[in-house]
């Protein structure tokens, strides 16, 4: 899951800091806001997601549903 992007953001920076090239970013589930800061701080990254949520709350928390967002998706109970 890809909520605020930030430590996503790090561990791809740690991956390159490692010799990491070519890198894939794959996710089921992403908030707007973890979309919009990824590319922000590695442009060259390639971003693949599943389903895109509605938001995060306004203290940039992961809204109830963001989490539960494959049972929408898939049906699941």
């Amino acid at each position: 899951m890809l909520a605020t992007g930030g430590s996503a953001a790090d561990a791809i920076s740690m991956i390159k800091k490692h010799g990491g090239k070519k890198i894939k970013f794959m996710c089921i589930i992403a908030a707007p806001e973890g979309l919009k800061k990824l590319p922000q701080a590695h442009s060259d990254v390639q971003i693949y997601v599943g389903h895109l949520d509605r938001c995060l709350n306004e203290d940039a928390y992961i809204c109830p549903g963001l989490g539960d967002a494959g049972d929408r998706i898939f049906g699941t109970k």
